[in-house]
């Protein structure tokens, strides 16, 4: 009974022994980089996790790229400048401000200010019905025209 119980609890805690990547580097300096890395680019399957957190395989192919680069003593911009030119401005979760990825950058602002127009929008109409405008002599002169015509 006991060794079915262990066999039973090993083979849930075995997959996750299997996910655990270990990395060696040379010096602090290059770990610190390679997290930072990690940490700064998306991972294109998952879209919403850093290339860190994925367990996607495309991930995992991407973390050795990244972990080759720095272990051969490439910047961390000369990593980005390389994910960058092959899958896009997407990859990185803070795309740099250009022509393109402008509306990445203004479209929330954009958003809020079309919102909260739109949200004051009905106030003001209602503010103006509730308080009519004067009418000029004139005007008064041709609605008592306009109602004796009526009548």
């Amino acid at each position: 009974m006991r060794i079915m119980l262990l066999l039973m609890i090993g083979s849930l805690v075995a997959p996750l022994l299997g996910a655990v990547e270990v990395r060696e580097f040379d010096d602090l300096e290059k770990q610190t980089r390679y997290e930072h890395l990690l940490k700064e680019v998306r991972c294109l399957v998952c879209q919403n996790q850093t290339l860190g957190d994925s367990d996607a395989e495309l991930a995992k192919d991407l973390r050795d790229e990244i972990y080759s680069m720095i272990q051969s003593g490439q910047s961390e911009e000369e990593a980005i400048s390389f994910l960058t030119d092959r899958y896009g401005d997407f990859v990185l979760y803070r795309p740099p401000f250009k022509s393109v990825t402008w509306l990445l950058w203004v479209g929330p602002v954009l958003f809020i200010l079309a919102g909260g127009s739109i949200a004051f929008w009905p106030k003001r109409d209602k503010q103006r019905q509730a308080n009519p405008k004067e009418l000029t002599d004139e005007e008064r002169l041709e609605l008592d025209r306009l109602k004796r015509r009526i009548d």
